[in-house]
């Protein structure tokens, strides 16, 4: 193990010239909570989410009623009646499932609203970031918000209130 470390060390000292490299880390969590539009396009996803949610939850609704009528009418229905009857369930659950991945899939409108609105945000802090590790000679700026593998950070090094003025804010 120490015979790793020495190695890792020589190898970052040989490849770094013997440089002392500058590194920081920003919280763009706590950036983009900064941000009023960051704000305001969260609210209008969660209004997106909510009317989307409600249209699929009374899709599936309906085939639950759908269902319970089925169920206490099938001992009046011929065979030909509840075989219809339950192809149109099979149906209405199919579309209930296309309307549901339709909004929330992976290439869903949510998704899709998600890019138009909350992408140019991102791509402002990410602008900013990059100009701060090019004014101030950072080797590295690292994000605690979304990596696990920084374990301990201290605040002296935070540069994320320097990014939101550099963005204005």
């Amino acid at each position: 193990m120490k015979r790793i470390v020495i190695t890792l060390v020589l190898l970052l000292a040989t490849l770094g010239g013997l440089q002392a490299q500058k590194f920081a880390f920003v919280d763009t969590e706590y950036i983009l909570n900064k941000i009023p539009a960051y704000r305001t396009a969260q609210q209008q996803l969660e209004g997106y989410s909510k009317q989307y949610a409600h249209e699929v939850d009374a899709a599936y609704s309906a085939i639950q009623q759908k269902v319970k009528t089925f169920q206490s009418e099938s001992v009046l229905l011929t065979p030909d009646m509840r075989q219809k009857r339950q192809q149109e369930i099979v149906a209405d659950e199919q579309k209930a499932k296309d309307l549901q991945q339709k909004y929330f899939g992976r290439e869903g409108l949510l998704m899709k609203k998600q890019e138009e609105l909350l992408k140019p945000i991102q791509d402002q802090v990410f602008k900013a970031v990059k100009e701060l590790a090019a004014d101030e000679g950072y080797a590295a700026i690292f994000d605690v918000a979304s990596s696990a593998s920084i374990l301990y950070s201290s605040a002296r090094y935070d540069k994320s209130d320097d990014v939101l003025a550099k963005m204005g804010y």
